[in-house]
């Protein structure tokens, strides 16, 4: 990346500047992790991705008519790098923004993005509303299920997936592993399922 990027406090720190929903704020953490791990498998800058990740939705809060644009011009305005601007950007590919994805970064987070909301939605009606015992095949059951998550755009993750030249239950596997990380943190360590009732009768 050319140019100083930010720490991951700093960019903590403008998140929560521009951010005080506590749902936002999990759902850039849990972008966060994903891509930390995925660029671990990858061989790639953890820090990088994780930073480019927590920031990604950084105008969505204050404005979100403008998502996309204002995140541009607020990095921009602190001296952020221009490839990470560029980065952030077009995880709005086709919806907010016109910059394709073209990295490997770039295809990863438009795709995580949307991916990380699927796998919270699908952990929550669990029995145990947790990210630690889930495995993919229940994303995927879910993923069938047009109704359920409806906010979720699959076009966007079938055509992050197909850049990234991957199976939907791999990427869906590598993002839970990397939520998994911080399960407390974007409120998905859940708790043990609930043990039967003892049969006073038996």
């Amino acid at each position: 990346m050319e140019g100083r990027l930010p720490s991951r406090d700093e960019a903590l720190a403008l998140l929560k500047e521009y951010n005080q929903a506590e749902n936002l704020i999990q759902h850039a953490l849990a972008v966060e992790s994903a891509m930390r791990y995925i660029a671990r498998l990858r061989g790639e800058p953890e820090d990088v991705w994780g930073v480019i990740g927590l920031i990604h939705d950084l105008d969505y809060e204050k404005y979100p008519n403008e998502h996309c644009t204002k995140t541009a011009e607020i990095l921009r305005a602190r001296n952020w790098p221009d490839d990470a601007v560029r980065a952030v950007v077009s995880h709005g590919w086709g919806i907010c923004s016109n910059e394709e994805p073209r990295t490997l970064l770039e295809k990863t987070l438009y795709t995580v993005d949307e991916l990380t909301g699927l796998v919270a939605a699908t952990a929550l009606v669990r029995p145990s509303r947790s990210v630690l015992d889930m495995e993919a095949k229940s994303v995927l059951k879910k993923w069938k299920d047009k109704r359920f998550a409806a906010g979720v755009n699959r076009d966007v993750i079938e055509k992050g997936v197909a850049m990234l030249g991957m199976e939907l239950s791999q990427l869906v596997t590598e993002v839970i592993m990397g939520m998994r990380e911080a399960a407390a943190a974007i409120g998905l360590a859940g708790t043990a399922p609930p043990q039967p009732k003892e049969n006073p009768g038996a």
